[in-house]
Formats: structure tokens, sequence, C-alpha cells
């Protein structure tokens, strides 16, 4: 197949062949009605769409517009990380403004990097003119055995990757005219879909996991309705960024690490080494209803809190 196909005259189709030069390698045959993907022989396909919308998931006084891209497709392909699925391809719908024009190529730049970075190529989508600054990543993967947030059962073990609480920390800062610490500005700027991480831990017997999008007790409480099962969360040694208490930390969104559930004890020094981030045990899956009971000092902290688009 080629990289494209050609494309016909007008602005419209002079600012996609903008896109495409930006994206060199990473944009795949772009140019017809519908993108042709060959998927590995024995595994499933895995989609997910994610949206991006100005003065709801970012502020262009907040972030460059390369960090906006980077920062749209992250979110997205954290959902294929949470299946335990390997990326194939995006497609990317943008909502341009006029006054957005100039800086599309940035946006385009940051959607590129994250391309390279996971093996998502860029193989279609769609450009539209608007009133607001929004896009939308459809992202594609594949996996053999995809990893569900159905998949917990009582006796299970609860880990979660990384350090919470650094977009929480950028957030409250600049909701304060203040400027995040670099840490916390990188976490909310640039969070990394922990797709290589998610892979490991499936092999390891990892076998449900959601990522963290919402907050850690709010999608805790997703994986616990989805596998109707009671999760016993300890946060006392929840690893944290920027100062946060733990409890501050469980209720920080657009996180993009993984909560998981195991059958066995999952190997933290192995995965600390491999990925230079931490892995750690917060809790277990009990007999009960379905649902989270979470503590801190051994006082129950209460539920939820996360991000909720129509609170």
């Amino acid at each position: 197949m080629s990289r494209e196909s050609a494309l016909g005259p007008g602005r419209e189709f002079d600012l996609v062949r903008t896109l495409i030069a930006r994206w060199g390698d990473t944009a795949f045959g772009i140019g017809d009605d519908a993108a042709i993907l060959d998927v590995p022989p024995g595994q499933r396909v895995v989609a997910s769409t994610d949206s991006a919308v100005d003065g709801v998931h970012f502020r262009r006084d907040w972030l460059t517009p390369r960090e906006i891209g980077w920062r749209a497709a992250a979110a997205a392909l954290s959902d294929l990380a949470a299946m335990a699925a390997r990326p194939l391809a995006m497609l990317v719908s943008l909502l341009v403004p006029p006054a957005w024009l100039g800086e599309v190529t940035g946006i385009a730049d940051g959607l590129g990097d994250a391309a390279r970075a996971t093996g998502a190529r860029i193989v279609g989508g769609d450009l539209s003119a608007a009133r607001e600054r929004a896009m939308t990543l459809t992202v594609l993967g594949a996996a053999a055995t995809p990893v569900l947030r159905s998949g917990a059962r009582p006796h299970d073990l609860l880990y979660v990757t990384g350090r919470l609480g650094g977009p929480l920390a950028a957030l409250r800062a600049w909701q304060r005219g203040d400027a995040p610490s670099p840490d916390a500005r990188e976490r909310f700027a640039h969070p990394v879909p922990r797709i290589q991480e998610a892979l490991w831990l499936a092999a390891r017997g990892a076998h449900a996991a959601i990522d963290v999008s919402d907050g850690l007790l709010s999608d805790a409480a997703h994986l616990a309705a989805a596998s109707g099962a009671h999760l016993e969360l300890s946060l006392d040694q929840l690893p944290t960024l920027a100062g946060l208490a733990p409890d501050e930390a469980a209720r920080s969104g657009e996180e993009y690490e993984l909560l998981v559930a195991a059958a066995r004890p999952l190997d933290t020094a192995a995965f600390a080494r491999q990925f230079a981030i931490p892995l750690t045990g917060i809790g277990r899956v009990a007999s009960g209803p379905a649902g989270v009971d979470a503590t801190l000092h051994g006082a129950r902290v209460a539920p939820g809190g996360g991000f909720d688009h129509f609170s």
C-alpha cells in the first residue's frame, strides 16, 4: 500500500498535505475514504475514541500547541494500555476555528510525537471549520487476549503504576495564578500512556485493569462495578508527587497510570527496574457487594471526588 493517496485541490487538502508533511513516516495510507489495516493473526482489534475540548481538557494559556497534541493522543492511547493492546493506528478529527489555523502544525507535531513513541500510525481522520477548538482521536490496537475491567476476582491483589497527584497539583497552581512545579507541569502536559508497562503486567498475570483518568478512587469504583467486586484500598503507601496527601492524589484525574488486579503477587522490584517508575500494592479484592472501601491511617476515605463531565 502506498503511504498516501493523491489529494485533490483546495485549502482543506492543502492543510491535510501540510499535516502529512509534519507527520512524515508516522502517516500512512491517508487520502482514501477509509483506512485499511492489517491485524496480526490470532489477535483481536481493540478500539477507543477520546475527545479533547478547549476549556474542558486543556487551556491554551497553560499548554503549548505541541503539548495539546501530545496530551490528546496520550489520553486516547492510554485506553489501549488499559486493555494491554499494542497500538496500530490513530484517526484524528480536528475542529479548527480560523484563529487556530496557525497552531494546527504545532498540534500536529505533538500528535506525531505520540505516534512515533507508541507505534500508532496516523491513518486518516477529518478536518472541519468550527467555533471552538477541539479534537477527537480514535485509536486502534490489537491484543490476543485483551485485559478487561470485568476481570477482578475475590482474593486478587491490586496494584497501581507510577506516582499520582501531579495533574491535580498543576491544576491547583494555575487556578491560583501560580506556575506549577516542573514535575507537576510535566505530569499534566506530558502524560505517558503505559503501553509497554501494561504488556509486561498482562504477561505476568494481571487480568483486570483500568487507566486512571477520572481519579484513582473513581476509576477503582468503575472497575469494581464492571467486575461485580468489592475492592479494599489502603492509601498509606500510595506514591505521590508535589507534596499532595495520598487521599488528595487518589482523586487526581488525567493521570493515565494503571490500576490492575492479579491473582498472584507481581514483582514490583523488577517492574521498577524495567520502567523506572514504581508499581505499588494498594489493596485487594474481597468478598462482598460491588464497591470500594478506601482507608488512610486506619480512617475511611470518602469515595469518588474525581472528574465527571456532567457533575
